[in-house]
């Protein structure tokens, strides 16, 4: 395997691992999920810091190129919301970008998820023909899909009534979610 080829193969083996463990995960830890040593994981990307680096900036150019191919349009917001929800299907490209927005990680980290937010927000006004408020609405109702996508809350329907009643207020998107990893697991 070439260099460039393991480089791919240990992002995303650190995608998953840092979804899961968050960026206090060990480059040991990224190196045994793929196979390699540790040292040759330090060797290609130079530190740990760098790979946490290269790994939210993958992850934040996924989102990113994600609105950016919804064309602008009367049916533009529809199909941004649809991409959110093909984006939220991933479960480690959402927890890994929910690492980087809980901040601490590493000050450039931070600095990508700010340019993140900004451009989603930004694409939305620009395709859509929105207000920022409208933006900021699609910003925060993303958000609110983060947070229920972290917590597993399509596993959880029916435990408990207010928890119930939020869901109910994301217009079907939680729904939709549900529907759209079905269809992934099946491979449809």
């Amino acid at each position: 395997m070439s260099g460039d080829e393991r480089r791919v193969q240990i992002l995303q083996a650190a995608r998953r691992v840092f979804a899961e463990q968050g960026y206090g995960a060990s480059t040991d830890e990224v190196a045994r999920a793929v196979g390699v040593s540790q040292p040759y994981v330090v060797r290609l990307f130079g530190s740990k810091r760098a790979l946490v680096i290269a790994t939210y900036r993958a992850a934040a150019g996924e989102v990113i190129a994600a609105f950016t191919g919804v064309p602008a349009g009367p049916d533009a917001a529809e199909r941004m919301g649809e991409a959110y929800v093909r984006l939220l299907v991933d479960r480690d490209l959402l927890m890994l970008v929910m690492h980087g927005f809980m901040g601490g990680a590493d000050v450039e980290v931070g600095a990508i998820a700010r340019h993140t937010l900004g451009e989603v927000f930004r694409l939305f006004r620009e395709r859509t023909g929105a207000t920022d408020d409208d933006a900021r609405q699609f910003i925060a109702q993303g958000m609110l899909l983060n947070v229920l996508v972290a917590v597993d809350a399509p596993q959880h329907l029916g435990e408990d009534p207010g928890f119930d009643a939020l869901v109910t207020c994301t217009d079907g998107w939680v729904d939709e979610l549900i529907m759209a990893r079905e269809a992934d697991r099946s491979g449809s």
